[in-house]
C-alpha cells in the first residue's frame, strides 16, 4: 500500500466497459522513497475528494476490493488519511 494525495478527477469519453461506473482520480504519491511525486491514475471506491490524502493499493490487491481479477485497474483508494500517526 502507499499513500498518496488526490489532485483532480478523471474524465474518460471511452473506456473498457468494465470500468463503468466508477470514480477515476489522479493522485500524487506522498509516501516518501523514489516514487514521491509520481503521479497515478486511481480508482475511488470510498468517495474521497480533491485534496484528500489517502491509503490506495496496488496490483491484484486492487482488483479484488473491486471483486473482479480481469478489471483493468491496478490502483484503488481504500481510506483517507485522517492523521499520521508515528510508530517509532
Amino acid at each position: 500500500m502507499i499513500t498518496a494525495k488526490l489532485t483532480g478527477h478523471i474524465w474518460a469519453t471511452r473506456k473498457a466497459d468494465l470500468l463503468n461506473g466508477y470514480k477515476l482520480m489522479q493522485a500524487e504519491i506522498i509516501g516518501g522513497g523514489t516514487d514521491t511525486g509520481k503521479k497515478i491514475i486511481v480508482v475511488d471506491i470510498i468517495s474521497a475528494g480533491i485534496g484528500d490524502r489517502v491509503v490506495v493499493t496496488t496490483g491484484s490487491s486492487a482488483r479484488r476490493m473491486l471483486g473482479n481479477d480481469d478489471m483493468p485497474v491496478d490502483a484503488v483508494v481504500v481510506g483517507i488519511i485522517d492523521e499520521d500517526c508515528d510508530f517509532e
